[in-house]
């Protein structure tokens, strides 16, 4: 298999990483979406193969055990994600760079699983406070899961160290643009 460049892009729910995904993906052709596989139900907005792959969670454990998956989490009890291989593998023999939206372990094993190929990109908030506030607007949690996602984003702000660009969305055209430098950058690195 040839091997193209991935672009991991992380952070806390609510910091702010699909719209910069959307915005990379939008400013660069040559990268491509990778679509992640859940367990979780389909929100309104969202389509097969476009947002995630919705498989059941018997059929997620299967991939696991057949080893179908570059990296993958329990998120939330009986609530799974991960990449596919295959879908990496479709991507980089469409001759794309791949552009991942994914939790910040799933972002660690990539960088595990391709060293060299990969460059990881940390979203902050400019503050906690501020990242609840934005969970909390979304509206679209129940107050338990509100909380889940409050307690795991303060978990996953202790990682920021881990990664290899750590970018702060305070003002989002700045972020905007400080993440397509870091990827231009990227890409233009051979």
């Amino acid at each position: 298999m040839s091997k193209g460049k991935l672009i991991v892009v992380t952070a806390p729910s609510g910091a702010g990483k699909t719209t910069i995904v959307h915005h990379l993906l939008a400013t660069f052709s040559s990268l491509a979406f990778s679509v992640s596989a859940t367990t979780r139900s389909k929100r309104a907005n969202e389509q097969e193969g476009r947002d995630y792959y919705y498989i059941t969670v018997p059929r997620f454990k299967e991939l696991v055990a057949a080893g179908a998956f570059l990296e993958w989490q329990e998120v939330y009890e009986n609530q799974f994600y991960g990449t596919l291989k295959s879908e990496v593998e479709r991507l980089w023999a469409d001759g794309k760079q791949v552009v991942f939206d994914i939790d910040v372990k799933g972002a660690i094993n990539v960088k595990k699983a391709f060293p060299e190929e990969t460059l990881t990109i940390f979203i902050k908030p400019p503050s906690a406070a501020i990242l609840k506030e934005r969970l909390k607007k979304r509206k679209s949690e129940s107050e338990e899961s509100l909380q889940k996602r409050i307690a795991k984003a303060t978990f996953e702000l202790s990682f920021e160290g881990e990664f290899d660009k750590v970018l702060v969305n305070d003002d989002l055209a700045t972020a905007l643009q400080q993440a397509e430098n870091i990827v231009r950058e990227w890409l233009s690195f051979s």
